[in-house]
């Protein structure tokens, strides 16, 4: 079991990093050549850099997981695709994307895009708090120790 992290737009990389360390998990991080990094890092934190483009960092991701692998990410068009591959993914709010609620999200996302087509303004996301950073780390923490019995 790995984390890996869609790298670009994740506010809970230093979450993931210290979760991981503490349940012993290496952690992934895809993302672009843009935001290459010479930062030091713990031993169980790799990086794969990708191409500028878009969807490289998805597709890598795609490309890497496998199906006991946790990915983190906001991208619920990635989220799909990685359920696919029977792999549990996560929101950076902690919420679990599932068969169960991945259609929904797609289509809430392909009405908000409808919307700004027609020239439509929509609300973005709230800023990301720190009541929130410690949230997204209960959750996980309960995820993972869950996991951890059942293994």
């Amino acid at each position: 079991m790995r984390f890996i992290i869609d790298g670009d737009g994740s506010p809970v990389k230093n979450e993931v990093i210290q979760l991981a360390q503490k349940f012993q998990l290496p952690v992934v991080i895809v993302t672009s050549v843009d935001h290459f990094t010479n930062k030091e890092y713990p031993p169980h934190v790799s990086f794969i850099y990708v191409d500028k483009g878009a969807d490289r960092a998805d597709y890598r991701i795609v490309k890497e997981i496998q199906r006991e692998d946790w990915v983190i990410t906001q991208d619920y068009g990635l989220a799909s695709l990685v359920l696919g591959k029977q792999a549990r993914v996560f929101h950076h709010s902690g919420k679990e994307y599932t068969a169960a609620n991945i259609d929904e999200l797609l289509t809430q996302r392909f009405m908000g895009a409808q919307l700004r087509k027609a020239g439509k303004r929509t609300k973005g996301p709230k800023p990301f708090t720190l009541q929130d950073r410690e949230h997204f780390t209960e959750v996980m923490t309960e995820n993972l120790k869950e996991a951890k019995a059942n293994n």
